[in-house]
């Protein structure tokens, strides 16, 4: 199953789409102080526990067959429906570019629509400006903040 936007396209996040990711991986000071180093086993780990979670819906953010980020509708709850919406791009060259804030319109378009979610919800750290516009951009409700993080909400009408 792929979702076709204008720009990119959201594809089955696969175990080698997953370490293409993380190999050119840099982390955003916006989200972590703190570096990233590619390590193989530590990839396998991430792709079996988290990606591979049942509770869990992941996609591969692709430009021109490149895996440029990764997309998912985590702690997906079909008895409320609802989930949260995550997103990371590889690096600052595919950021400001309109690819993020496309493949979470697609996600969240499916999320609706085939999944039959109602509500999404979503975060972001405090200084992650470029983040929390895009969910406002969106038509994400500002809900709350604590100490680390501002919460999100989108509700279908």
């Amino acid at each position: 199953m792929e979702l076709k936007g204008e720009k990119i396209i959201l594809v089955p996040y696969t175990i080698e789409r997953c370490h293409e990711f993380y190999k050119e991986y840099v982390a955003d000071p916006a989200m972590t102080y703190e570096t990233y180093t590619y390590d193989f086993e530590e990839v396998n780990r991430y792709f079996q526990d988290r990606v591979l979670n049942s509770n869990r819906l992941f996609f591969a953010i692709c430009y021109n067959d490149k895996t440029v980020g990764e997309i998912q509708i985590k702690q997906i709850d079909m008895g409320k429906l609802c989930g949260t919406l995550g997103v990371h791009l590889v690096n600052d060259s595919f950021k400001e570019k309109g690819y993020g804030t496309e493949a979470q319109r697609l996600l969240i378009d499916y999320a609706i629509k085939t999944l039959g979610l109602k509500t999404i919800y979503a975060d972001a750290i405090h200084r992650n400006h470029r983040s929390k516009h895009v969910l406002e951009k969106l038509g994400f409700e500002h809900l709350y903040n604590d100490d680390a993080l501002a919460y999100y909400k989108f509700s279908v009408k």
